[in-house]
């Protein structure tokens, strides 16, 4: 990579690469909790990636970018973490919790990288694309505040005992 272009071309790809691996593992997700309303915050989280999944494919159109191609090797690493995890949990409380914090890395990694896009279009001149990307990196801030109140407010107490 010479410049900033390429870079954030480099930066849209392995963030669409992150959305596609999500896609795929959610549902895994959604089948591990037994907290109902964890189970519909992992399946209305998996709705929000289609749809980010879906916005990056737009972006990209409009940047004459091919999105795929790319192979995010932090996704892949943190959805492979998830899946140990979920062989190890012993009970549903554990599980929920953990699957909660697994989930959360999961949103830090994105935040950093939906941050980074941001910042690069702005750089670019890309104001529309940079508004497009905001939109996705405040849902996916949204996505951790909901993780962390359900573990806060009854999710992590059960876990306990």
């Amino acid at each position: 990579m010479k410049n900033l272009k390429e870079l954030f071309e480099h930066q849209l790809k392995d963030l669409y690469s992150a959305e596609s691996q999500l896609v795929d593992a959610l549902p895994k997700m959604v089948n591990n909790a037994s907290d109902e309303k964890l189970k519909k915050s992992f399946e209305n989280h998996l709705k929000e990636t289609k749809e980010h999944k879906s916005r990056l494919e737009e972006i990209c159109k409009s940047l004459d970018i091919k999105p795929d191609g790319e192979n995010c090797k932090a996704m892949e690493g943190l959805i492979k973490e998830a899946e140990s995890f979920i062989k190890e949990a012993d009970n549903d409380d554990i599980m929920n919790v953990g699957l909660i914090a697994e989930a959360q890395r999961v949103e830090h990694y994105e935040i950093s990288g939906y941050g980074t896009a941001v910042r690069f279009a702005k750089e670019l001149g890309h104001n529309d694309i940079a508004k497009k990307l905001q939109k996705t990196l405040d849902e996916e801030y949204n996505a951790d505040n909901k993780l962390d109140k359900l573990a806060e407010n009854r999710l992590n107490e059960k876990a306990k005992n």
